[in-house]
């Protein structure tokens, strides 16, 4: 009864749900690790942004590279903003996520002569790319700086690239290795997202979403259901493949007994 199973049309059809199961279970895997790395990365930043601020020269020093685990904590820096060599970042999204404009990065000169990057914020970029912006100064003299810690970017880690001959004073990547070169003077590794002193403009940058988990666990689940059916429907096809077999085999024995018409 089931020697249609050897056919090349089943062997196929159950070859093909063998392999589903297990790749359709991994994929499930996947997308339940991707969750566990979100909430995972989700706690980081709540702890760091709820730690008791740390001075910046506690966690970074010149040529350091933060650690992951060190990103969005909360920092403190005393120094005085050097507006003479701020310069922009090109191509950043507002906080808001509609418009295209530039962070302000401008060194905090410490007490014992090295900097350290702040990123004060988001502005416009004017009618003019080519020209700098027009940029509200910062507090002037000694100033205590808070904010978020975060490492230097990169274009493999960022995706974006470091392009050449633009316009003077602007970059693409807050890197404190590039701005230490042009500064001539140690900076620490990193840099700093302005909290306090706040201020309209820049426009500060918002706090990293911490709370949104995604759907990579209800991706999981789907995933995990679609494998348990897999074998449900190779069961149902199974089934109605007998279903078939059996009527024909019916049909084919009654038309065999049927009496044959006799010659008027």
């Amino acid at each position: 009864m089931y020697r249609f199973l050897l056919t090349r049309q089943w062997v196929i059809l159950t070859l093909v749900a063998l392999l589903l199961i297990p790749v359709m279970v991994e994929l499930g895997f996947w997308q339940l690790h991707r969750h566990e790395n979100r909430v995972a990365h989700n706690r980081l930043i709540e702890r760091n942004l709820e730690a008791r601020p740390a001075p910046v020269t506690e966690l970074t020093s010149p040529g350091h590279v933060v650690p992951k685990d060190d990103y969005w904590r909360s920092v403190t820096a005393t120094g005085s903003f050097d507006t003479r060599n701020e310069v922009v970042i090109r191509q950043r999204t507002a906080p808001d996520g509609d418009r295209i404009g530039y962070f302000v990065l401008t060194p905090l000169l410490l007490g014992d002569g090295r900097a350290v990057l702040v990123n004060r914020g988001w502005i416009e970029t004017g009618t003019d790319l080519t020209a700098f912006p027009e940029i509200p100064a910062p507090p002037a003299g000694e100033v205590t700086v808070t904010g978020r810690l975060m490492g230097d970017e990169t274009t493999e880690a960022s995706g974006i690239k470091d392009k050449r001959g633009l316009p003077d004073r602007q970059f693409m990547l807050i890197n404190s290795v590039q701005q230490a070169e042009r500064l001539d003077r140690e900076v620490l590794g990193g840099y700093i997202e302005l909290v306090e002193p706040a201020a309209a403009s820049p426009r500060p940058l918002d706090e990293p979403d911490h709370d949104g988990i995604g759907v990579n666990m209800a991706y999981a689940v789907q995933w995990w259901i679609f494998a348990a059916g897999v074998p449900v429907g190779w069961v149902i096809l199974l089934r109605r493949e007998l279903a078939d077999r059996r009527r024909a085999e019916t049909a084919g024995d009654e038309e065999h007994d049927a009496p044959v018409p006799v010659p008027s």
